[in-house]
């Protein structure tokens, strides 16, 4: 219990001390991200930035009205109220305490020789993943499938890439195929693995030689760009790690503290 209780607060620690994205104003007063983050509780997992548009905007949204009617209450004088003076005094301990962490976060200092230290020791975790960009065309049978295939054979650069996009969107059942089976980029992980093992295995601007089977039907896939485990250089990694080390380093401080403390006081258990 202890650790999830200074693991949960060092998060709340840092997210204080870092700075605030402002999505809007309500009288002069911001709405921010730590206002957001309040009512993403409510949806575990769920990210801000993974939130499709018009799913932000509704956060937003309620987060605005939340300012509105916390003004509102205030303003009918409920700060005189009996239950809420008791509810403020029992808050105060884990308000202080937020505070204190913050303030201990904030004091720690990472060097970037520390930091490049740790950027030295660890080069296999900066590597950006592999993508590739591709088109596919979907079809319900390899006769079918085989049939483009063939249609394409001989064909390459633009006039590949053009013959490709006319059949997708005449041939194809994929909800890409409007596109003309345009996928963007996409990892490995994104995709079931015959299909990229496909589209990694081939060349940019190469289609595959054979359909590709998996649970949808059988693919023709067009690779058109690839972009390989890139090594990240240290500038561009360099204040992720020190938030990594500076985080580390904030831990170790509050369980130290948190064990002298303990040894101090006259704990009763029951």
């Amino acid at each position: 219990m202890k650790r999830v209780i200074i693991g949960s607060l060092a998060t709340i620690a840092m997210s204080m001390s870092l700075n605030a994205a402002v999505y809007a104003t309500v009288d002069g007063t911001e709405v921010t991200d730590k206002d957001v983050a309040s009512l993403l509780r409510a949806m575990p997992g769920a990210k801000f930035e993974a939130l499709q548009k018009d799913q932000q905007k509704r956060v937003i949204d309620q987060a605005i009205e939340r300012k509105l009617l916390s003004k509102e209450a205030i303003k009918s004088g409920i700060e005189k109220d009996a239950e809420y003076k008791k509810t403020l005094s029992s808050i105060k301990g884990d308000l202080a305490l937020e505070i204190w962490m913050k303030r201990v976060f904030e004091k720690i200092k990472i060097s970037e020789k520390d930091a490049k230290a740790y950027f030295d020791k660890n080069k296999d975790k900066f590597v950006k993943q592999a993508t590739t960009k591709a088109r596919h065309i979907l079809v319900k049978s390899e006769a079918e499938a085989k049939a483009i295939i063939k249609e394409l054979k001989g064909l390459k650069g633009e006039a590949l890439t053009k013959k490709f996009i006319e059949l997708a969107k005449t041939k194809s059942t994929g909800p890409s195929g409007k596109n003309g089976g345009d996928l963007g980029w996409f990892n490995a992980k994104q995709m079931v693995k015959p299909f990229s093992d496909a589209a990694f295995g081939q060349k940019k601007g190469e289609i595959t030689k054979t359909p590709v089977k998996t649970q949808f039907g059988y693919h023709v896939i067009l690779t058109e760009d690839k972009k390989g485990g890139e090594k990240v250089k240290f500038a561009d990694a360099k204040v992720q790690i020190e938030n990594g080390l500076k985080m580390e380093q904030f831990r170790k401080d509050v369980a130290a503290k948190a064990k002298d403390l303990r040894k101090k006081a006259k704990i009763v258990i029951k």
